[in-house]
C-alpha cells in the first residue's frame, strides 16, 4: 500500500508540470548568425530545432541545436567548434536532457545533464563521472532559459523590469536575468525591423566590460527571434548579426 502511495505521489506531480503557451517557435525553425570583431569576420553560430518530436523521459521534446565555430583568422587564433543541444518539453518548455561538446583548441569536453523535474535534481556525467544535484522547482538550461523567454508577452512587462530565470550550468544554479529596455527598430541585411530591446545581465568577469556589456534585439513579434548582438568586452567588442533563417512561425514584417 506504501509503495502504491508512493507511486501515486510521483505521477501526481508529474501531472502538475507547468502548462507554458508557446506560439514562438516549432519544428524545422532554423537560424544563422554571422559574429564579426570590427570588419573582421570572427565566428559563425547556428541555431536549429530538429524536424521531429523527440522522447525523453517518456516526454515529448523539441531538440534544439545550437553550434559554433570560428572562421578565418579567428580560426587560425583560437579555434572553436562547440556542439550545445537541449531537449525541451514541448509542454511545459523545460529542459528534459542537454548536452554539449566543447572542441576549443586542445581543450574537449562531452557533458550529458538528465533533468528529474519529479525530484527536482540535475544528473550530470562528464566521463565516466556522473553527479547528481538538487536544483530548484522548474529549472532551465542556457538553451532550454532562451526559448521559455521567446513565450514570454513582453507587452505585460514594463521597461527596466528584470525577468529571472533558474538555470543550471557546468554543475552550479544561477539566475539567468534579463533586462526589458524597451521598443526598437534594428536594420540588418534583408531591411529594418520592429524590435525588443533586451540587456541580458552578465556575472562581473576577465572577459565583459561590466553587468550591462551585452545588448540584444529581438523580432517585436511572435517569433522573438535575435536580430542583432552587441557584446562590449575589456579588449574590444563584438557583433553578431543574422545570417539566414527560415522556417518560423511568423513572417519577419520587413520595411
Amino acid at each position: 500500500m506504501l509503495l502504491f502511495f508512493s507511486f501515486r505521489q510521483l505521477e501526481d506531480k508529474a501531472a502538475d508540470m507547468r502548462v507554458v503557451a508557446n506560439k514562438s517557435f516549432g519544428m524545422g525553425e532554423r537560424v544563422e548568425y554571422r559574429v564579426h570583431y570590427g570588419f573582421i569576420n570572427a565566428a559563425e553560430a547556428k541555431v536549429e530545432v530538429g524536424k521531429n518530436i523527440s522522447m525523453i523521459n517518456n516526454r515529448p521534446c523539441y531538440r534544439v541545436n545550437v553550434t559554433g565555430r570560428t572562421v578565418g583568422a579567428f580560426d587560425l587564433i583560437s579555434k572553436v567548434r562547440d556542439t550545445w543541444r537541449s531537449y525541451i518539453d514541448t509542454t511545459a518548455i523545460l529542459p528534459q536532457m542537454f548536452e554539449r561538446q566543447i572542441q576549443e583548441n586542445k581543450y574537449r569536453k562531452d557533458e550529458k545533464v538528465i533533468f528529474n523535474h519529479n525530484r527536482d535534481q540535475a544528473i550530470a556525467s562528464v566521463k565516466e563521472e556522473t553527479k547528481t544535484f538538487t536544483v530548484p522547482n522548474n529549472i532551465h538550461d542556457i538553451i532550454s532559459g532562451y526559448y521559455f523567454l521567446r513565450t514570454i508577452n513582453f507587452d505585460k512587462v514594463n521597461e527596466g523590469e528584470i525577468i529571472e530565470v533558474p538555470t543550471f550550468f557546468d554543475g552550479e544554479v544561477y539566475k539567468l536575468r534579463v533586462r526589458y529596455v524597451g521598443k526598437d527598430v534594428v536594420k540588418t541585411k534583408f531591411g529594418r525591423a520592429k524590435a525588443l530591446r533586451i540587456n541580458p545581465l552578465i556575472p562581473t568577469n576577465k572577459f565583459f566590460k561590466d553587468e550591462g556589456a551585452m545588448r540584444l534585439w529581438v523580432t517585436d513579434d511572435v517569433n522573438k527571434i535575435p536580430l542583432k548582438a552587441e557584446v562590449e568586452l575589456k579588449i574590444g567588442s563584438l557583433e553578431m548579426d543574422l545570417k539566414s533563417y527560415r522556417g518560423l512561425k511568423q513572417e519577419i514584417k520587413w520595411f
